[in-house]
């Protein structure tokens, strides 16, 4: 035991009613250590009933710790151990403190681990990290003090910081790793924690770990210098070296040098020139990509007529390398004013002011303003990086000057060869795609892209404007569209013209996602199920398109009103009542199954708006859907699309495609892609990994390997993007402040070498896999 100030706990098994014997009870009970005091005491364990196992088993030898947990998280997409007291910890006179967790990897695959702690109120806050194969160490996660403030204390469940960044630099100085914030309250109620679990998640394997200690500790000293001068010239992390960190400029182009000699003009042999599988069967060709079933499995097909997997990277742009300086302006004049009204802040470019009105800068967040060590004058070479944001998503800085300092070490990088860098850049990324095998590039290609003739290409647009709005209670990234408003579908007319423009009828256009990872629904509760359909019920019809639009339908469905209250258990005196608005609590399974029938509705026509722009616009074009996130796709939701798109998108931030989580798939029997999905790692100098956890690059490769096996291996997917082509900027990303080590290349435009490795040995046998797994 490591720790003299602690409140120590042995872990012990919970039988699952007959899973446990009589012995194993004894034993367990002889485990429960009472904890010494923190000024009062603290004991995390009263009783055996405390804890629980889900889809998981523990071996407990000898009586003694170590406690060997194995996850069966190969069939099962959750499984953890759970510690609930029968009364509530109250922790809330300690003032300034961690929990740690001791912990070892004794399997064959890293483990990511969420731990989540839940207090009296029903507050929750998720972190997580990744326990790499091998020796114990100490993962530890803040409960109260330094950056969380003092416990008690009024807490936003923003996912950002005071910072702005998702997850701040350490607080103090050690060997142990901290929890990564993910998130909910960071500021729990004290007073009453009721619970603690430690969980694997949509994993492909079996994952095991060994538990040694569990520990409440003090926190040590307090660096007050933890968010200053973190950040170098090259936007890199200054407090620390890394593997490929770049110290000057020299370093910068003797890189260069080297990967442009590697990198080869030319496909392999058994590619078609739009990457399709040449040595494959050869189906009617009709000039642009479209979707085929072939020996029970669907694919893409390119426009000669060759099978094609899709593989690529999303995000090859420079409009999400910028981060907040910590400046502004008292009235913001921009270069180029210009604004075609489909494309959102985080979207747009640079968006520089003009630098007539440098002078008027000032601080406006001392706290980001330190954080560099160097930003350039607005009159120098590498001044014309700075751009602007006018909104953010999250965080507490809300607008202000941002700076790109990608795009300034691609200046630094290339303008030597041509004074238009970004040509070279250009030029380099599509080469650097074809030589580690991808078939294409991925959502929110800069539109530069698209007139290439070397690599296939997914175009994207997004249907933004001045229409009514409903909400699903739980709007992530922006209120829901009235999708029966007529501006609803103007915009998207115009949204979809505008990318038809960009596109141009290229025949190298794969198709276009619309939208992205909009709010239709969560999977938690009912309520937030159907949400639109919940809390559009309340609103009166007159002002409400959506709603009166589910009036109609209910109205035709039920004939009179009091058979459609004898179905809810509802009391609503006449249709006009019920347009005006009702009380939309859930009483009954019908009612439950006539909200499906609503939330269906209005996706029918939400897609159905969408497509027909398409067909009108694009008709060559296949459209792509709006790419569901994996936390927000209501079945409902997705068989309406179903019915309109020539491809359903998702976007599965987990280890993989866990079978038991898409079986769905093969009733839909429809072509599927993957939009977005990444690992990152702490070796790399930034604070976040992202949201699902590798130990370290090699064990990222590895990962990004699995992950791409598993979508290969499933006969409904067609392909699969990474999200992103460059690392997330150390201290956020401007528009919501995602700080994640997710990128194939660093800020400085430097590949991660284990990345590419994995890339190219996947790539060379991905359609043999493909074709001919059984």
């Amino acid at each position: 035991m490591k720790y003299q100030w602690r409140a120590s706990v042995a872990f012990v098994p919970l039988c699952l009613l007959a899973a446990c014997s009589s012995p194993q009870v004894d034993q367990a009970a002889n485990k429960i250590h009472s904890a010494t005091k923190l000024k009062e005491e603290v004991v995390l364990l009263t009783s055996l009933s405390d804890i629980s196992l889900i889809n998981a088993s523990i071996d407990l030898k000898n009586e003694e710790l170590p406690l060997h947990v194995s996850f069966q998280s190969a069939e099962h997409p959750y499984s953890g151990i759970v510690i609930s007291p029968e009364q509530p910890w109250d922790w809330s006179k300690i003032d300034d403190f961690n929990i740690g967790f001791t912990i070892s990897n004794p399997g064959e695959n890293s483990v990511q681990l969420y731990l989540d702690i839940t207090d009296r109120n029903g507050a929750n806050y998720t972190r997580t990290t990744s326990v790499g194969r091998g020796d114990m160490k100490t993962y530890y996660a803040k409960m109260a003090g330094h950056d969380l403030g003092k416990a008690g204390e009024k807490d936003s469940t923003d996912l950002n910081f005071i910072s702005g960044l998702r997850s701040n630099p350490d607080t103090w100085s050690s060997n142990e790793i901290q929890f990564t914030s993910m998130w909910g309250t960071k500021n729990l109620d004290l007073s009453g924690i009721t619970r603690i679990s430690l969980s694997v998640q949509s994993a492909l394997f079996d994952k095991e770990v060994v538990i040694h200690d569990i520990s409440l500790r003090p926190n040590p000293a307090f660096d007050t210098q933890y968010l200053s001068n973190i950040v170098d010239q090259y936007g890199q992390n200054a407090k620390e070296d890394f593997k490929g960190k770049i110290h000057n400029d020299e370093a910068l182009i003797i890189q260069r040098d080297k990967e442009l000699a590697s990198l080869k003009d030319e496909l392999p042999d058994h590619l078609s020139k739009w990457s399709g599988w040449k040595n494959g069967p050869k189906l009617n060709s009709t000039g642009y990509f479209r979707t085929e079933k072939v020996d029970g499995k669907w694919y893409l097909v390119d426009p000669d007529g060759y099978l094609y997997f899709a593989t690529g990277i999303d995000i090859i742009r420079l409009s999400n390398s910028t981060t907040l300086t910590g400046y502004d302006f008292p009235q913001v004049i921009f270069e180029n004013a210009a604004d075609n009204g489909v494309t959102p802040e985080d979207s747009k470019g640079l968006n520089r002011v003009d630098p007539k009105i440098a002078n008027t800068r000032y601080v406006s967040s001392g706290i980001r303003a330190n954080m560099f060590n160097w930003l350039p004058d607005y009159n120098e070479p590498l001044g014309k990086h700075f751009g602007y944001r006018n909104g953010a998503h999250s965080g507490p800085i809300k607008k202000g000057e941002t700076y790109s300092f990608y795009s300034a070490n691609l200046d630094r990088k290339y303008s030597s060869i041509n004074p238009d860098y970004l040509a070279v850049w250009q030029d380099v990324t599509i080469d650097r795609m074809r030589n580690w095998g991808f078939s294409s590039l991925g959502n929110w290609t800069d539109p530069d892209f698209y007139s290439n003739t070397k690599i296939p290409f997914f175009a994207n647009g997004w249907v933004i404007g001045d229409y009514k709005t409903v909400s699903s209670g739980n709007d992530f990234w922006s209120p829901m569209p009235d999708v029966f408003d007529p501006e609803f579908a103007n915009r998207a007319e115009i949204t979809v013209k505008q990318v038809a423009k960009e596109v141009n009828g290229t025949p190298w256009c794969v198709g276009v996602f619309i939208d992205n990872e909009k709010s239709f629904g969560r999977s938690e509760t009912p309520q937030a199920h159907y949400g639109i359909v919940i809390n559009t019920l309340t609103r009166d019809g007159k002002s409400v398109p959506t709603k009166a639009a589910f009036t109609n339908v209910m109205k035709s469905q039920y004939g009179d009103i009091d058979n459609l209250n004898k179905a809810w258990d509802t009391k609503i005196d006449s249709w006009k009542d019920f347009d005006k608005g009702i009380d939309s609590i859930i009483n009954t399974e019908q009612q439950l199954k006539d909200y499906g029938t609503l939330l269906y509705t209005y996706a029918d026509r939400y897609f159905s708006v969408i497509s027909s722009a398409m067909d009108k616009h694009m008709p060559n074009h296949m459209y792509l859907g709006s790419r569901f996130p994996d936390w927000g796709m209501p079945i409902e939701v997705v068989k309406a699309s179903a019915k309109y798109v020539d491809v359903v998108s998702y976007n599965i931030y987990k280890e993989g495609v866990h079978p038991k989580k898409w079986e769905f798939l093969s009733e839909l029997d429809m072509p599927s892609i993957i939009g977005e999905f990444h690992m990152g790692a702490l070796d790399s100098g930034l604070y976040h990994p992202g949201l699902i956890h590798a130990s370290n690059q090699e064990d990222r490769a590895k990962m990004y390997s699995d992950y791409m096996k598993s979508v290969i291996d499933n006969p409904y997917f067609v392909g699969a993007h990474w999200f992103q082509y460059i690392d997330s900027p150390i201290t956020g990303r401007a528009y919501d402040g995602e700080n994640y080590n997710v990128g194939f290349v660093s800020v400085t435009d430097v590949p991660y070498q284990p990345m590419v490795d994995a890339a190219k040995k996947l790539h060379s046998t991905m359609y043999q896999d493909r074709f001919e797994k059984k």
